[in-house]
């Protein structure tokens, strides 16, 4: 009978365990579920944060420049006209080819001018002459007035002719001068250094004394002007922009252009502002700006199209965002998107933003540090939790840009 009840009292104990351990379970079990769902939840929210590259603003030294349109000038032009009539029987150059001053350009037949000074010699040695004889005559005449063996009124009239003599020779000369020079201008000379074009005329061609047309025209392409087009407005923008740099209320000499060719090739050789125009057209409200450029492989020919970057001011602390990190917000503003310190993406619309050289120059909106988000713009939006990518933003920047 002992033994049975001890029995009983085992198995009584033994299923009361039993029933702890499986309480025990029941309060445990959904702490751990609990503590481990959270850990998968958090790594789960980390692994859906959307990724995006930044470039973090830093101030930058920039160069201003305003663009232009204009034409290429010659610095020196001549139009070759004859100065004297008769017929044309040599042309002496190659037409397109370099040519010095004073090379023969054209010969016109000479015969009448060379008979023209050959009158004229003749008409001197004749003056020199009379001259001579008057002279003669005038110094017996005034000895023989001292002795009064002439009288004053023939003595006046020896002295007049002999006057005449003298006034007929320097006339003489001077036809003889003439002469030479007309026979002269019967060889058509460059009167500068330059380049000669076509031809207007040929041999045999008659031509006359400052004729209308000209023979030929020769221009002088090394240096050479260029002539740029602005409105009045513009031209008081850029004094103003040149003025905050320079503190000067006109434009300075040693302002540098750069042109840019119509094939969008660069020209090697920058070139300095010469002047401007002091009247306005009032037709078009435009002024022109005149640059000077070296032109030593003779790249510029005249009444070339060319475009060109006029420097106006230095800036020493520009903000540049990329273009591609810019949109637009509802009311068409330049607008970005950052990522603040707790990384959430906040967006910023941009003050007084403009582009120069691919980038946009900012005066407000984003500051010096901020970080600017110019990867996976499409998937964020402003309030959204985001995640940095690692790695040189700048250059991943520079492909996207390229």
């Amino acid at each position: 009978m002992y033994i049975f009840k001890e029995q009983v009292v085992m198995k009584y104990l033994s299923l009361s365990a039993l029933v702890v351990m499986s309480l025990v379970a029941v309060f445990f079990l959904p702490a751990c579920t609990d503590s481990n769902a959270t850990t998968e939840s958090s790594n789960e929210l980390q692994k859906q944060l959307q990724v995006v590259e930044v470039l973090e603003l830093q101030p930058q030294s920039l160069s201003l420049s305003t663009e232009l349109s204009g034409r290429v000038s010659p610095f020196t032009i001549a139009e070759v006209r004859p100065q004297v009539d008769g017929i044309v029987l040599e042309r002496e150059f190659l037409e397109g080819a370099d040519i010095s001053k004073g090379d023969v350009l054209y010969r016109i037949d000479p015969a009448i001018y060379q008979a023209e000074l050959a009158s004229a010699k003749a008409s001197l040695a004749q003056s020199q002459a009379n001259l001579k004889a008057a002279k003669s005559k005038a110094i017996r005449y005034q000895n023989l007035l001292t002795s009064k063996a002439v009288s004053q009124q023939e003595y006046d009239d020896t002295d007049a002719l002999y006057k005449q003599a003298a006034a007929a020779v320097e006339l003489a000369k001077a036809h003889l001068q003439r002469a030479e020079i007309d026979l002269n201008y019967t060889e058509v000379k460059s009167p500068i250094d330059g380049r000669v074009g076509r031809s207007s005329v040929t041999q045999g061609a008659l031509v006359t004394a400052n004729q209308t047309a000209s023979l030929a025209t020769v221009q002088q392409l090394d240096p050479v002007y260029v002539d740029l087009t602005q409105s009045s407005v513009e031209l008081l923008q850029l004094r103003q922009q040149i003025a905050s740099g320079n503190d000067q209320k006109d434009l300075p000499e040693n302002i540098f252009v750069q042109l840019v060719l119509e094939d969008g090739t660069v020209y090697p050789y920058p070139g300095q502002l010469a002047f401007s125009e002091v009247t306005v057209n009032e037709s078009t409200g435009s002024v022109t700006l005149r640059a000077f450029f070296p032109n030593p492989d003779q790249w510029l020919l005249p009444g070339m199209f060319v475009r060109a970057k006029v420097e106006t001011t230095e800036i020493d602390d520009a903000l540049l965002v990329p273009p591609l990190a810019v949109s637009r917000t509802s009311k068409g503003e330049p607008s970005v998107m950052l990522v603040s310190a707790e990384n959430m993406v906040q967006q910023r619309v941009l003050e007084h933003a403009e582009m120069h050289n691919g980038q946009w120059l900012v005066e407000g909106g984003v500051a010096q540090g901020d970080r600017v988000i110019v990867g996976g713009l499409q998937k964020v939006f402003p309030g959204m939790p985001v995640q940095v990518a690692s790695g040189n933003t700048d250059a991943v920047v520079t492909e996207q840009q390229r």
